[in-house]
């Protein structure tokens, strides 16, 4: 029945969608007699600390928000800021006659719909209406054909939510007390950070070996064309029949592979005495193999394959790719975009194949539609690909959209019509050309080469690529045309060393394939899993590669030394398919959850958390005996780290540092490490230099009034002077002294500050003296740099030094001068980085009034922490321009509107001024009273804060 005819017969339907663009979108397929509202995401959740859980609940109920005594019940609150919502939807569904639930078709959406449920308590028929795009047919169909609520993916989603709560409210404390204050712990995080560690850790123990070979450029002696080149170039192969070593042939200790024994591993020596005896050698063609050449087009996008493409081709984080996707799925442009399916419905295969013959023509159809087996394990096959909407696809150019949107849009858009067209057909040809060099030795060197007679869907599409360096699919290399036998003549023999290389640092894209290639954690979750561990510091970028803080390789020690199992890759993967088995309802939640917090084995073939052990302390079996027996960890050896020459790398409350020898030693050297410093750049000698560089903590004489003694200090936001109180001196309660502290200028450095330097900057603020009416003037140095102040009058000052010697008519005439509002003059950029891809518009970094930022005029995004000026590259500042124009503009509060007088009505005027005073009273006892009301919740949002850990 359509929703047409469904309104003719009269009644009111409210439906209830996440997001209200989704709700702008679908209220316009569905027309009157349909009211659209959005519960804006999750509506109800578990609390977020002890202070949201309702007051009959104690104990561990309290903390975990879960009551793991009576089969894991999990303690359900309404959010805070969705508590006007809900008193919404609850008065339009009042007036409602049916209840249409659409969220999302996948897990999550389901607990929402499920959530709403509970929480709205319908007396009025209930339906579930799911839809994979939002087209007006796909609507349309929804609303007639709508089917109940899945149970078991709600229970399914209910455990996973229940166990990432215990993993994260369990292992996170343990991090507070052993590492640091404000960790989390989560299932799928510390997995994916323990990945990035790893990798860190094999480069850290990277050999390079060098090794060398020999190019070389022969001729045919032909005049050459574009199909038949008159040289080819061709890399040494073999010298009397020993392959010679290439990279892959060496170990990552720099040595050659065991049964590497027939290999010729060359040295410089070797390499240029073997190019001199070659110099006269007269070559000739060995042998001549060609083969055909076939590549099939790539199968349509899923979450994780868009992901990846959206980084290589876009340059688009997987947390940017996620919201630009968003916002076309919301707006009728795409289907669905977390899905793990590569299947196409049989319309979607009718409108790509229509596309190919029209744009492309007969010839790049293939007879039959092409069909993608699923790759992704325990993939939701309900789900479609990701495509362009609708049963006809728009083309690009079609949509009228902009910016990040068009360029994804046309990417999700080639892809599918790609994945309906021929495949691309060629030759691939290898060309052996020997010679006998003059010492008698036989050298073979090899040419590949590559022609495509027809390019199929490469004309629509063809795929990014992790390496730079790697070729695409689509390049050809086209050699001479030799027959075996031919000769050839050298035009040049070069020697090439090379050096092999450490293993590349995961970028965003290739840690979003290892996790689904191991299968850990959901596809859905992994743009959320990188930004949490990028969020949480454990993870900084460089350019487009994740690097682990320091930070990350305690906490990733701790887990793997006393929650091995926790963190390991195959355990992780078995319990995601123990949930995938949940949710099929093949095994049941409940007994599964307390094998795996209690360690209560009820089922031996189950799979159990007792058989956690891995002989370093988990031996103990559930979750929490583990997190209960802290005994055996030790925080210091925890975050410590052997750097060579006696010095220890160790991870303090307030950053990583250097050591050498035991504190209180004479002997004893601490030196800051830069919080950005890649780990595996911290070799001997950079800590040595660290080391003997003045550590900033030294005496630069007593303060002849005080008589305490002032020193310089290196301190986490900058160098500073400051004195040292006296022992016994009150540092709490009302008597407690403060000690003087100052920052030092921009001009001033630890190595050269004097105990003059100190004193001056520690009389700050200065009196300049006072105005006619005898206000005030100090000079000050603020947060962002030197300024006058009177009363609450402020005035920039243009240097540090002016703060000592701006006079008193100095000072006025800097008063008298009207006050300057609105922008200050622009400061010249930083550094430039070249033209966006998205506005074309070059970016620069310029320094904000907040810090350093990069901008193309239109859109501004602030650095990250592990960013700096020096070492942002082009993609990064393209990367950070993406994720920002992806959020969309910032909300701005309303204000609301001051009613004013009519300008006529003068007398009116007056007598409303007259009653103001009384009024200003009132405000004034109304804000004591609500100050007085805020101080508690201001410790409620403390616990809050310490409760809160990462779930997932």
């Amino acid at each position: 029945m359509s929703p047409t005819s469904e309104t003719a017969r009269g009644g009111r339907r409210l439906v209830i969608v996440e997001s209200p663009a989704k709700a702008k979108t679908i209220k316009g397929y569905l027309g009157p007699g349909y009211v659209v509202e959005a519960s804006v995401g999750h509506i109800r959740d578990l609390p977020n600390g002890a202070a949201e859980v309702p007051e009959k609940y104690t104990g561990e109920v309290r903390r975990l928000g879960v009551d793991v005594e009576h089969d894991f019940q999990p303690v359900y609150v309404v959010n805070a800021d969705k508590r006007a919502q809900v008193k919404k939807l609850k008065e339009q569904l009042a007036q409602s006659d049916e209840l249409y639930l659409a969220t999302d078709e996948d897990r999550e959406g389901e607990a929402i719909a499920w959530h709403l449920l509970e929480v709205l308590k319908p007396k009025v028929p209930v339906h579930r209406m799911v839809f994979h795009e939002i087209t007006k047919d796909a609507i349309r169909d929804a609303v007639a054909n709508p089917r109940e609520l899945n149970q078991r993916m709600v229970e399914a989603q209910e455990t996973r939510r229940i166990l990432d709560r215990l993993y994260g409210y369990e292992v996170s404390p343990v991090l507070w007390k052993k590492v640091m204050p404000r960790l989390s712990a989560g299932r799928v995080q510390s997995v994916a950070t323990r990945l990035v560690v790893e990798r860190e850790r094999e480069r850290i123990a990277f050999r390079s070996a060098e090794y060398w070979d020999l190019t070389g450029t022969f001729s045919t002696g032909r005049a050459g064309d574009p199909s038949d080149p008159s040289t080819l170039t061709a890399r040494l192969a073999a010298v009397d029949g020993r392959r010679v070593a290439q990279g892959r042939d060496f170990g990552s200790d720099g040595q050659l592979k065991s049964g590497s024994g027939q290999v010729l591993h060359l040295d410089e020596a070797n390499a240029r005495a073997l190019a001199a005896a070659l110099a006269d050698t007269s070559f000739s063609v060995r042998s001549v193999e060609s083969k055909p050449y076939r590549r099939s087009p790539y199968a349509p996008f899923r979450t994780t394959t868009m992901q990846q493409e959206a980084s290589r081709k876009l340059g688009f984080g997987a947390k940017a790719t996620m919201q630009v996707a968003q916002k076309l799925y919301e707006n009728g442009f795409i289907t669905y975009m977390r899905t793990d399916s590569t299947t196409l419905s049989e319309t979607a295969v009718a409108a790509a194949r229509a596309q190919v013959t029209q744009l492309y023509g007969r010839d790049y159809l293939p007879e039959k539609p092409r069909t993608y087996a699923g790759k992704v394990k325990n993939a939701q096959e309900a789900h479609e690909a990701i495509r362009p909407s609708g049963d006809r696809f728009r083309t690009p150019a079609e949509t009228g959209l902009t910016g990040d949107q068009f360029r994804l849009y046309e990417l999700i858009w080639k892809r599918t019509v790609a994945s309906q067209m021929k495949d691309a057909v060629g030759d691939s040809v290898t060309v052996k050309i020997a010679g006998t060099a003059s010492d008698g030795r036989d050298a073979e060197f090899t040419a590949s080469g590559k022609t495509i007679t027809f390019h199929g869907f490469m004309k629509a599409y063809v795929e990014g690529a992790d390496d730079p360096n790697a070729e695409l699919d689509d390049r050809e290399r086209r050699l001479p045309q030799v027959g075996e036998g031919d000769r050839l003549s050298a035009e040049e023999i070069t020697v090439d060393g090379h050096a092999t290389k450490p293993p590349a640092r995961y970028t965003e894209a290739s840690l979003v394939k290892e996790l689904e290639e191991r299968e850990i954690g959901r596809p859905s979750t992994y743009a959320s899993i990188i930004g949490t561990i990028l969020d949480r510091g454990y993870v900084f970028k460089k350019g487009t590669a994740l690097v682990p803080s320091f930070l990350s390789f305690a906490v990733v020690n701790l887990l793997e030394k006393h929650f091995g199992r926790l963190v390991d890759y195959d355990f992780t993967a078995k319990m995601e398919d123990d949930l995938d088995c949940i949710a099929r309802g093949e095994a049941q939640a409940v007994p599964w959850l307390k094998r795996f917090y209690f360690g209560v084995d009820t089922d031996a073939s189950g799979g159990s958390a007792a058989d956690a052990g891995n002989g370093d302390g988990d031996h103990l079996g559930g979750l929490k005996a583990l997190v209960t027996d802290l005994g055996a960890i030790d925080a210091r050896e925890i975050s410590s780290f052997p750097v060579g020459n006696d010095i220890v790398l160790r991870v303090g409350r307030f950053g990583p540092y250097v050591e050498r020898g035991e504190k209180g030693a004479e002997e004893h050297q601490r030196a800051d490490v830069p919080e950005d410093l890649a780990p595996d750049e911290l070799t001997v000698e950079y800590a040595e230099e660290l080391l003997a560089k003045p550590s900033g903590d030294f005496a630069l004489g007593k303060d002849p009034v005080s008589g305490n003694e002032i020193v310089a200090k290196a301190g986490r936001y900058g160098p500073y002077v400051t004195e040292v109180l006296p022992e016994g001196t009150p540092k709490t309660g009302k008597n407690a002294v403060k000690a003087r502290t100052a920052s030092l200028f921009k001009t001033m450095s630890l190595d050269t500050v004097t105990l003059e330097d100190a004193l001056r900057l520690m009389s700050l603020p200065r009196v300049v003296g006072a105005d006619a009416e005898g206000v005030e003037i100090t000079a000050q140095n603020g947060r962002y740099g030197p300024y006058l102040k009177k009363g609450t009058d402020s005035r920039s000052l243009e240097s540090e030094d002016q703060l000592f010697t701006i006079t008193l008519e100095q000072a006025l005439a800097i008063y008298a001068q009207p006050k300057q509002r609105g922008r200050a003059a622009a400061k010249p950029p930083l550094k430039e980085l070249g033209t966006d891809p998205v506005s074309e518009r070059p970016v620069v970094v310029k320094d904000g009034r907040f810090g350093p930022y990069v901008t193309d005029g239109e859109t501004n995004a602030t650095l990250r922490t592990a960013d700096s000026v020096e070492t942002i590259t082009p993609e990064r500042g393209y990367e950070l321009l993406a994720e920002k124009r992806a959020k969309g503009p910032a909300k701005k509060t309303a204000k609301k509107a001051v009613k004013k007088a009519p300008a006529k009505k003068a007398p009116a005027k007056k007598a409303t001024a007259k009653k103001a005073a009384p009024a200003k009273k009132a405000a004034a006892k109304k804000t004591a009273a609500a100050a007085k009301k805020a101080a508690p919740a201001k410790k409620t949002a403390a616990k809050k804060t310490a409760a809160r850990a990462t779930d997932e």
